[in-house]
């Protein structure tokens, strides 16, 4: 059965850490275990909903501060891209890929996987309130992509992003980064080639 679902959202730790909880009538899907697992916790309590599933986008240590933790208290499955996940500081349950999708309260949630940032960031795309809703971790922001090391890893990072999320999805998609505030898929798009050009 496809239960409805919907988003809470925490901002944690000096970084500004975006943790999302995608709740469906019972249980919840974490999305990001940055820091303060109290906190995270009581979202879930809050919302009335029990943390059954967790997905962590990248493994930088930002994110990742409270994953044993919150883990641990919940017992919940750990979702992660495969090619992020060795460097985790959890064991993860299922490993992604691009294409794959993760199974969560009846619903096949897409998975895009998202490189450069990491070797490879989980995207997932939830459909709320009959639009499309993408957490991209810390791969795509307002006005630019994330961090990237080399010249390779930029141009492997525009292109997913481009081929992956600008070419496949509508302008009234909402974007949810790892830091900061949401925009939209249509807000960003007429910037791509600015961005290309800068190189973030």
């Amino acid at each position: 059965m496809t239960e409805t679902l919907s988003l809470h959202h925490i901002s944690v730790g000096k970084m500004d850490n975006n943790s999302y909880l995608i709740a469906s009538d019972s249980k919840a899907l974490l999305i990001d275990a940055p820091t303060d697992a109290d906190a995270l916790l009581k979202l879930a309590d809050d919302a009335g909903v029990t943390i059954t599933d967790v997905l962590t986008t990248h493994r930088h240590a930002d994110h990742v501060q409270a994953l044993v933790e919150v883990l641990e208290h919940t017992g919940a499955t750990h979702w992660a891209s495969y090619l992020d996940s060795p460097a985790l500081p959890a064991k993860v349950d299922r490993e992604l890929d691009h294409g794959d999708a993760l199974e969560f309260a009846g619903h096949s949630i897409p998975v895009i996987v998202l490189r450069g940032h990491t070797p490879g960031g989980a995207c997932v795309a939830i459909e709320l309130e009959g639009k499309p809703n993408l957490f991209v971790g810390d791969s795509i922001f307002p006005g630019g992509l994330g961090k990237t090391g080399s010249e390779g890893d930029f141009v492997r990072l525009y292109n997913d992003a481009k081929e992956r999320v600008f070419d496949v999805y509508p302008d009234e998609t909402v974007i949810w980064p790892g830091h900061g505030a949401n925009t939209t898929v249509g807000a960003e798009r007429p910037h791509l080639a600015e961005w290309w050009q800068r190189r973030w």
